[in-house]
C-alpha cells in the first residue's frame, strides 16, 4: 500500500487537500506556501503580483489542460505587420500549413504576424494568449468564444504559457517584444531550462532581418567566447513554410522527449539506435558525457511511479548539464534512424 493510503490527513491543510488526491504532496506544499505568504511582510503591490500571477497561470493551465498531449507550436513575430507584407502572407501560410497536420498554434493573440498566423490555422486549431497594453494589442476576433483567448496582465506569465504548452518555436521578425521572447527562449534551451524542442528562424526569401541578428552572434558573441559556437545548433534559419514545417515535424521522428533522472538524462524515442549506430554516438559524442557511455534503457523507478511514457524506447547517458547544442546535434542523428 502507499503512504497515502495508509495515512490520515490530521492537519487543516491536509484536509483541504484530500488523502485520495494523486498531487497531494504538492498541493500540500501550495497551501503551506500560501500560509507563509499571507504571513510574510509585503505591501499591497507585492501581495497585487502575487495573486495575479497565480490566477493567470491557474486559468491558463486549466484552459490548456485538455489539449496537453497535442503538439502546439507557438509562433512569434511583429504586432505590426501590415498584410500587404509578405512577412503577414508568409505567417498565414504558417498557420495553415500547421492546422493542416492538426497541430495547435499558439501566438501572443494580437494583430500582425499573429493574427495571420491566427487566421490561417482556424480557430479550432488557434489559441491567442494576449497582453493587455494601452496600445497596438487589441485580440484577434475568434478565439474568445471558443475558449481559445487567454488575457495577461504579465509578460512573464504570458511567455511561460507560450513556451510550457508549445513543442515547437517559429520566431518571425518583429520587435524588442519578438526578440525578447526568442533570445529568452534561446536561453531556456541554452541552459536546459526548457525541454529541447526545434526553433526556427522564418523570413521570406530575400529579406535580410535574421541575418543581421544572427551577424551580431557570429561576429562579436562567438569569437569574444560570450556564446559557444554549438549554442547556434538550438535554431534552424528556414525561409518557407514547408521546410519550417518539416524541420519541426522531423524533430520527432524518433525523439519524443527527455527527463533528467538521478544524475543521467534519459532520452525518450521511438526506436533504438542499432550497434553501429550507438556505437558511432558514443565515440563521436564522447564529450557531452561526463562518464559511462551511452546505453539503451529501461524505463526508471521514477518513470515508471508516474506512468511517464513507459511504453517508449530510452537511452541514458551522464550528461554534462551544459552542452545542449551538442545535445540537440546528437538527437538530429537519432532522428534519423
Amino acid at each position: 500500500m502507499t503512504e497515502a493510503q495508509t495515512s490520515s490527513p490530521t492537519t487543516p491543510q491536509e484536509r483541504s487537500v484530500g488523502i485520495e488526491n494523486p498531487n497531494r504532496d504538492l498541493k500540500l506544499a501550495l497551501v503551506n506556501e500560501l500560509e507563509s505568504t499571507l504571513g510574510a511582510n509585503m505591501d499591497r503591490l507585492d501581495l497585487k503580483m502575487i495573486t495575479s500571477a497565480i490566477r493567470e497561470l491557474r486559468e491558463a493551465f486549466t484552459t490548456f489542460a485538455p489539449y496537453r498531449t497535442q503538439h502546439k507550436v507557438t509562433i512569434f513575430g511583429s504586432a505590426r505587420t501590415i498584410p500587404t507584407d509578405p512577412r503577414y502572407t508568409l505567417a498565414l501560410a504558417l498557420g495553415a500549413a500547421f492546422a493542416q497536420r492538426d497541430w495547435l498554434v499558439i501566438t501572443g493573440g494580437g494583430p500582425g504576424i499573429m493574427e495571420a498566423a491566427t487566421v490561417g490555422a482556424g480557430p479550432k486549431h488557434a489559441f491567442g494568449i494576449n497582453i493587455r497594453l494601452p496600445h497596438e494589442q487589441d485580440a484577434v476576433a475568434g478565439l474568445e468564444g471558443i475558449g481559445h483567448l487567454i488575457e495577461m496582465k504579465y509578460f512573464f506569465t504570458r511567455k511561460v504559457l507560450m513556451i510550457k504548452e508549445s513543442s515547437a518555436f517559429v520566431s518571425m521578425p518583429g520587435g524588442l517584444g519578438t526578440l525578447d521572447e526568442t533570445f529568452e527562449l534561446l536561453t531556456l534551451l541554452q541552459t536546459g531550462k526548457a525541454q529541447l524542442a526545434p526553433l526556427v528562424l522564418l523570413e521570406p526569401p530575400g529579406h535580410d532581418y535574421f541575418s543581421t541578428l544572427l551577424s551580431f552572434l557570429t561576429e562579436v558573441l562567438v569569437p569574444q567566447g560570450l556564446v559557444s559556437a554549438s549554442d547556434l545548433s538550438l535554431f534552424r534559419r528556414c525561409w518557407t513554410v514547408e521546410d519550417t514545417v518539416d524541420e519541426v515535424t522531423h524533430f520527432y521522428h524518433n525523439f519524443h522527449s527527455a527527463r533528467i533522472v538521478g544524475h543521467r538524462l534519459i532520452l525518450r524515442l521511438q526506436r533504438l539506435p542499432n550497434e553501429s549506430l550507438l556505437s558511432a554516438l558514443n565515440h563521436d559524442f564522447v564529450d557531452i558525457v561526463r562518464s559511462g557511455s551511452i546505453d539503451a534503457t529501461e524505463p526508471t523507478a521514477w518513470e515508471v511511479r508516474e506512468h511517464d511514457n513507459i511504453h517508449l524506447k530510452r537511452l541514458a547517458l551522464d550528461f554534462d548539464q551544459h552542452s545542449l547544442g551538442r545535445l540537440r546535434t546528437m538527437i538530429d542523428r537519432l532522428n534519423e534512424v
